[in-house]
C-alpha cells in the first residue's frame, strides 16, 4: 500500500466555532455577509459528514488531517493531508509523524500556521470485523496522531473513526452524544453542508479506487490480443526508434496516429456513465493502434510533443486517449504505462483537476519509479506550483516544431518538456525544478536529448534473440508487476554498446514532500 500525503488546498466554505472542549463546539454560526457559502460545523456528526467535501472524494483506508486556523475566534479550515493507513502497526508512528509534520510545516511555509487539527481514520471492516472492532484496532494510531500534533503545539480538537457507515469519536466518551456503538452517518447529500457545497459548485467524485480503475488494464479476454499486438509492434518499432533517422519517422507516425484517434474520440456520440464512456473509448481504439502509440510514446521527444495537447478543444480527447492507452498496458508491458499515465496526469493538472493529476502521476511512478517527467510533475503539483509556466514552455516548443522538419533533432531545444532538458546523462542527473530553463550549451543539450530518447526505449526492452529483428522484443517487467502501480525489482538493461548495465538504485520519490499539497494514492506503489 502506498503511503503518500495529499491535500486539496484551502477550504473556505467551512467554519468551526472555537471549541469549549475537545470535540465539542458550542458557538453560533458565523454571519459574515461577505462569505455567502459559509457553513458552521458544531458536532462530530457534522465533521464526519464534511470529510468528502473537504477532499473532493470519499477516502478509503486513509488517515486524513484537516488543519484549522483561527479567524475571529473561529476555527477555519486550512490545508488537508491524506495518507494511506499502513498495514503494519509498527509503521503507524512513522506515518503519523510524516503526515503531521508535513502538514504543519507546509502550512507555515504558506503563511497560515495550523492552530488546531481534526483527524479522521477511515477504514472498512475486514472479514469477521465490525466497525467498532476497526475503531478499537485503530485507537493506538489515533493516539499517535494526537501525540505528534501535541509535540508541535497543535491540539487535536476532534479525532473520528469512520467505518461501516458509522462514526466514533476518540476525543469524547460521553454516552449521550458519542455512544460506544457509534452513530450512523447521514445519507449522502442530505446535510446542510451538502446543500451549500452543491450551491458553491463543489463536487464529490467517489473513491480513489474508482478513479484508479479508469487507468488500470482491463482483465478481460482481450488481454491476449493486446499483448500480441504489443509484441508485434515492439519487433518493428524498437529498432527503428533506436536509429536516428527511424526515430524521426516513428515520431511523426505516432503523433499522426494519436491525432487521428483523438478526432475519432471527439466525434463519438456521448454515452451515460463513466464505465460506459471508457468502454466506448476502448472500442474506438484498435489493438494495433494502441500498441503503436504505446511504443511510440516511449521516446521522450515524441511524448513531450504530445504533452502540448493540454488545453482547449484538444485536452478532453487527449485525456481520454491517455487513459485508454494506460488501460492497454497489459502484462508484461505494465512499465510502459508510465508515459500515458504521466501525460494523463499532466493534462489533468493543466485543466485544473489536481485530484486525478496526483493519482495518475502516482500511478506513473508506481509503474516506473525512475520516470523523470512524472517525478518532476509530481513534485510541482505537490508544491502547488502554477502549471502555466510549463504550458508556456510547451507552447513555445510547439511553435518551434512547426519550423523544425520531422521534430526529431531539435536545434533550439523546442518541443520537449522543459524539466528534462538540462541533464546530459539522465540516469544520474536531476533537474533542480520544474519548468526551469536548461543551463546546458545548445550542442550538448541536443546530444543529451537524443541519447535520452533512445535510452528511454532501450531501458524498457530486451531482445529474445541474438539479432534485434529476429525475435520479439519484450520488456523486462515481471508478470506480477505488470500493472501500473506495482513494484518491480532492480534490473539490468543494455547500454548503447549492447553491454548490460545495472539499473539505477536511486531513492524512490516516496514523497516528494508531505504538506498542504501532496500526492494521492492508497495502493499505487508500496
Amino acid at each position: 500500500m502506498t503511503n503518500h500525503s495529499e491535500t486539496t488546498g484551502s477550504f473556505e466554505n467551512g467554519d468551526i466555532p472555537d471549541a469549549a472542549k475537545p470535540g465539542r463546539a458550542d458557538g453560533t454560526p458565523c454571519e459574515s455577509p461577505g462569505d455567502e457559502h459559509q457553513v458552521t460545523l458544531r458536532t462530530p456528526a457534522e465533521l464526519a459528514d464534511a470529510l468528502p467535501y473537504l477532499l473532493g472524494y470519499r477516502p478509503e483506508d486513509s488517515i486524513v488531517l484537516a488543519a484549522l486556523r483561527d479567524r475571529d475566534g473561529r476555527g477555519r479550515f486550512g490545508g488537508r493531508a491524506r495518507l494511506g493507513i499502513p498495514e503494519n502497526p509498527d509503521d503507524w508512528e512513522g506515518a503519523a509523524g510524516q503526515l503531521v509534520h508535513g502538514l504543519v510545516h507546509g502550512s507555515e511555509r504558506r503563511g497560515a500556521r495550523a492552530e488546531q487539527m481534526v483527524a479522521y481514520l477511515c477504514q472498512e471492516p475486514g472479514p469477521g470485523e465490525t466497525g467498532r472492532d476497526v475503531m478499537e484496532r485503530l485507537r493506538p494510531l489515533a493516539q499517535k496522531l494526537r501525540v505528534e500534533c501535541g509535540t508541535l503545539d497543535v491540539p487535536v480538537v476532534e479525532a473520528l473513526c469512520i467505518s461501516a457507515g458509522r462514526f466514533w469519536s476518540y476525543c469524547c466518551d460521553e454516552e449521550a452524544c458519542c455512544p460506544a456503538a457509534g452513530l450512523p452517518m447521514g445519507l449522502p447529500g442530505t446535510s446542510v453542508l451538502a446543500a451549500a457545497a452543491t450551491y458553491a459548485g463543489i463536487q464529490v467524485r467517489g473513491s480513489l479506487r474508482e478513479l484508479r480503475a479508469r487507468m488500470l488494464p482491463r482483465e478481460t479476454a482481450a488481454v491476449d490480443g493486446q499483448a500480441a499486438a504489443l509484441d508485434a509492434a515492439a519487433t518493428t518499432l524498437v529498432s527503428r526508434i533506436l536509429d536516428v533517422d527511424g526515430r524521426s519517422e516513428v515520431a511523426g507516425e505516432t503523433l499522426e496516429t494519436a491525432q487521428r484517434v483523438m478526432r475519432r474520440l471527439a466525434e463519438a456520440p456521448p454515452v451515460s456513465g463513466v464505465p460506459a464512456e471508457d468502454l466506448r473509448d476502448d472500442q474506438l481504439l484498435g489493438d494495433e493502434e494502441a500498441a503503436a502509440l504505446i511504443l511510440g510514446l516511449q521516446d521522450r521527444t515524441t511524448r513531450d510533443r504530445a504533452a502540448a495537447w493540454m488545453e482547449g478543444d484538444e485536452a478532453a480527447p487527449a485525456m481520454r486517449l491517455w487513459r485508454a492507452l494506460a488501460r492497454r498496458c497489459v502484462v508484461p508491458y505494465g512499465e510502459h504505462a508510465a508515459a500515458p499515465l504521466t501525460l494523463a496526469g499532466w493534462v489533468a493538472w493543466s485543466t485544473g483537476d489536481e485530484l486525478e493529476a496526483r493519482e495518475a502521476l502516482a500511478m506513473a511512478l508506481g509503474a516506473d519509479p525512475d520516470y523523470l517527467f512524472a517525478r518532476l510533475l509530481h513534485q510541482a503539483c505537490n508544491e502547488g506550483l502554477d502549471p502555466e509556466s510549463i504550458r508556456r514552455c510547451l507552447r513555445e516548443g510547439r511553435k518551434g516544431d512547426a519550423h523544425t522538419e520531422g521534430g526529431a533533432s531539435n536545434d533550439e531545444g523546442h518541443g520537449g518538456a522543459p524539466e528534462e532538458r538540462a541533464p546530459a546523462e539522465p540516469s544520474s542527473a536531476e533537474p533542480s525544478s520544474a519548468g526551469s530553463p536548461s543551463a546546458a550549451q545548445p550542442g550538448r543539450r541536443r546530444r543529451s536529448r537524443a541519447l535520452a530518447s533512445a535510452h528511454g526505449v532501450r531501458r524498457r526492452t530486451r531482445a529474445r534473440a541474438h539479432e534485434p529483428s529476429a525475435g520479439i522484443v519484450r520488456p523486462r517487467t515481471p508478470s506480477e508487476g505488470g500493472r501500473p502501480g506495482s513494484t518491480r525489482p532492480g534490473r539490468a538493461r543494455p547500454d548503447a554498446s549492447g553491454a548490460a548495465v545495472t539499473g539505477r538504485q536511486e531513492p524512490r520519490p516516496e514523497g516528494t514532500r508531505t504538506g498542504e499539497r501532496g500526492t494521492a494514492g492508497d495502493g499505487e506503489r508500496p
